[in-house]
């Protein structure tokens, strides 16, 4: 039987890497930055294998340490969650979820408390991240992201969605498909992000001209915060249905016009082969493609035609 490493070595290493840094290490095990450091040397000479380079008081993951990582913090959760059941604690899964900002910023946050309801009490970690999100690192279960980002890990698209002009009721035009006249509200992702579906085009695909009213009005740099603008009265913007759809529903928002028009990309949902066999994995996945597709359902979006960019 191969000897087993130090598990408080092993615990010292999975700390440090995780982390970054010995120090942050050293204050989550509540021990000395020396100590981690004695931990992580006897676990590398036990494994014949160096697991860190040591360079000018920097500790930087060699490829046997990166290799590691992974597999370590998952057998590492594992004994805590054997730990708590043989304790006598009820056992609570975890879950990482990541999704973009503006989806934990409200949309999915908001929703939360439906799946602990139907699912059961859980420790739910739950990400606003940008793409691309280290799964591995971050021990991340599911990442819900817009478009098909992670070809490396199963990917399923789960809901195609569209963008709607909303404002709320008070300004609401009275000749609903002319919006040159209503301050607009308009959404860029940024350099990084995909393309967001511009003023322009809206006026494009609905056969008018946009002029300079397509240039003017406020800017957001998330979905959220457009949305918001336009909820708290300050003018029209381009909304996706997912994100939308409640607010319509509620009476806050109302359909400014009835072109629409679909994203370039769907919403994607990936789990890595490590965590797709875990009960609560698949638990959250069924309901959270349920409830994206609801929300890109709804009735309140309407049914007018919708155009491709």
């Amino acid at each position: 039987m191969v000897a087993l490493p130090s598990l408080r070595g092993l615990q010292a290493f999975e700390a440090a890497a995780r982390t970054g840094s010995f120090a942050a290490a050293a204050e989550e095990l509540s021990i000395s930055a020396a100590a981690v450091s004695q931990l992580i040397r006897t676990v590398e000479e036990q494994l014949g294998r160096q697991l860190f380079h040591r360079i000018n008081r920097r500790a930087v993951l060699t490829e046997a340490g990166v290799e590691m990582l992974p597999r370590l913090s998952m057998a590492l959760r594992e004994i805590g969650s054997v730990a708590r059941d043989v304790s006598g604690d009820a056992f609570r899964p975890r879950l990482v979820i990541s999704v973009p900002p503006s989806m934990a910023m409200g949309w999915l946050s908001e929703r939360l408390a439906g799946f602990v309801e139907s699912h059961g009490a859980a420790d739910i970690s739950l990400r606003g991240d940008d793409d691309p999100v280290p799964f591995d690192h971050e021990l991340v279960d599911i990442r819900l992201s817009y478009g098909p980002h992670y070809r490396e890990h199963p990917t399923e698209e789960i809901a195609r969605d569209a963008v709607y002009p909303v404002c709320a009721p008070t300004l609401a035009s009275t000749n609903s498909e002319n919006l040159a006249g209503l301050p607009l509200i308009h959404t860029d992702w940024g350099p990084t992000g995909a393309s967001f579906p511009s003023w322009r085009n809206w006026f494009e695909a609905s056969g008018s001209e946009p002029g300079r009213a397509a240039q003017r009005g406020l800017s957001a740099n998330s979905s959220r915060a457009a949305l918001d603008l336009a909820i708290s009265g300050l003018g029209v913007a381009l909304a996706q249905g997912i994100y939308c759809a409640q607010a319509l529903e509620d009476g806050k928002l109302v359909r400014a016009a009835a072109q629409s028009l679909e994203l370039r990309q769907p919403y994607c949902l990936t789990i890595p082969e490590r965590c797709a066999r875990r009960d609560a994995v698949a638990a959250f996945r069924e309901w959270l493609v349920e409830e994206c597709r609801r929300a890109v359902g709804s009735p309140a979006l309407g049914v007018a035609a919708q155009r491709r960019l």
